[in-house]
């Protein structure tokens, strides 16, 4: 069986688990982005208060694997609470945390990194603090981090797959189920890598290029 014949038979199932894996990583992108900014924000602004325990508590999830992680999650902290949550859940929780604070790492750097020439030349040209913000610092720093984000959104996408060791029904867990109806491995999963492929290479492109175009040394004259 080729690996056409295999998506033409299973396309139901990987269709299926498609659309898990994209509602997943829906919310831990827009969830992610959004708390993982406000975060980056609060974190320049109130250093002492947000900034350092937001570093503090970046720097613990670095030191431990996502996957223990996402284990300790749903096993552990379950069963002390005695609750019972959906792997879906649990899944977007956790990854939706690492992608906050990874977001949150890129914005307050960003904003650390912002050069002050910037804001006096705004001054001096008799830019209100409004005009400042929306035309200088905004378009600045988006062009800084953009390229970040995207990198960081796909890596995300490629930790989703993690959600499967919990039950959750996303496209690798499908892959997993046909594989063990059929035992096709080496067509199942090539299909697979080239879906990841075929998603993954056009964003890591447009990244780089975003970063090629636009990033380069604020602090340069």
């Amino acid at each position: 069986m080729s690996v056409w014949e295999i998506l033409i038979k299973y396309y139901p199932a990987f269709f299926s688990g498609l659309s898990v894996t994209l509602k997943l990583c829906g919310i831990i992108w827009g969830l992610g982005i959004v708390l993982g900014t406000a975060l980056g924000f609060l974190g320049w602004k109130f250093a002492r208060s947000i900034g350092w325990p937001s570093r503090g508590v970046s720097f613990f999830l670095g030191g431990v694997p996502l996957l223990v992680f996402l284990f300790w999650l749903h096993y552990p902290v379950q069963a002390m609470f005695d609750v019972v949550i959906d792997p879906f859940f649990t899944a977007a929780f956790t990854l939706t945390i690492v992608n906050m604070f990874g977001v949150a790492d890129i914005v307050r750097g960003s904003l650390n990194d912002f050069p002050q020439q910037y804001l006096i030349a705004a001054k001096v040209t008799g830019l209100s603090r409004r005009q400042t913000i929306f035309k200088i610092q905004i378009p600045l720093i988006l062009r800084q981090i953009l390229p970040s984000l995207i990198f960081l959104q796909v890596a995300m996408l490629h930790t989703s797959l993690f959600a499967s060791l919990i039950s959750v029904e996303e496209i690798f867990r499908v892959a997993q189920r046909i594989n063990a109806q059929i035992y096709r491995p080496v067509e199942i999963y090539t299909a697979l890598g080239v879906f990841f492929l075929g998603v993954c290479l056009p964003i890591n492109a447009l990244a780089y290029w975003l970063r090629r175009r636009f990033t380069r040394d604020m602090s340069e004259r």
